[in-house]
């Protein structure tokens, strides 16, 4: 008998339940697989731009900031924008999923950019994201070979791009297109959701910034929906 099945067992034992008869396995199998959607806040019931306009809002209410580009041919010059103004190094470790492989960056020369997973020593990461939820101004990031999620923690300062028509209204919504890509059962192994930059207010209540992952979160939204 599997471990999970071992572990299960031992807890319906403890419960005084026996194994499940046909009707009620039936049952729970049908609501595993239904994935019906609990209470959805009407703040999301609204139109495609103001949902990308939520997004935006909620995002930088939790100290991310956001710029919007018309292309991806913008990115790498918004990206350079980005670190200029905050005197950050031009070194970029950037994700090597193929949704960035068309990017420019012959146009910003002065850019250094390495693919892979991070390590230490690099400061500045560039990902994609999977979904964006409008709902709470989330990202949510897809673990690969492609997208290391080392890529979302190990650098202090952390640039995301997302397309517009990959911003949904709620983590309902993500949670069915993680779904929809993927199959059932066959999920990646690492789902994050990142809500702004890393922070913590443990000690003495102090809010500090970066304590457990980037110190800031800079998102791009290329308009794809024009």
């Amino acid at each position: 008998m599997p471990s999970r099945d071992k572990i299960f067992a031992r807890i319906r034992h403890n419960l005084g339940r026996g194994p499940l008869d046909e009707a009620a396995a039936g049952a729970l199998k049908a609501r595993i697989e239904g994935h019906a959607p609990h209470t959805i806040p009407t703040r999301t019931d609204i139109s495609r731009d103001k949902q990308i306009d939520l997004f935006q809002e909620k995002a930088e209410a939790l100290a991310a900031t956001v710029a919007r580009v018309p292309s991806l041919a913008e990115v790498p010059e918004a990206v350079r924008d980005y670190l200029a103004a905050h005197n950050l190094p031009t070194r970029i470790k950037m994700s090597p999923d193929t949704a960035l492989d068309g990017l420019p960056f012959d146009k910003t020369p002065m850019l250094e950019v390495s693919r892979g997973a991070a390590s230490p020593e690099d400061e500045v990461s560039l990902t994609p994201a999977f979904t964006g939820i409008a709902e709470t101004g989330t990202l949510c990031m897809a673990s690969g070979p492609e997208t290391p999620s080392t890529l979302n923690f190990l650098p202090e300062n952390h640039v995301v791009v997302i397309r517009k028509s990959q911003i949904t209204g709620t983590l309902e919504d993500s949670w069915a297109q993680l779904r929809a890509k993927f199959g059932a059962g066959n999920l990646p192994r690492t789902v994050n959701f990142i809500s702004g930059p890393s922070r913590t207010g443990d000690i003495e209540q102090t809010l500090i910034m970066g304590a457990h992952g980037p110190r800031r979160l800079h998102i791009l939204i290329v308009d794809d929906e024009k």
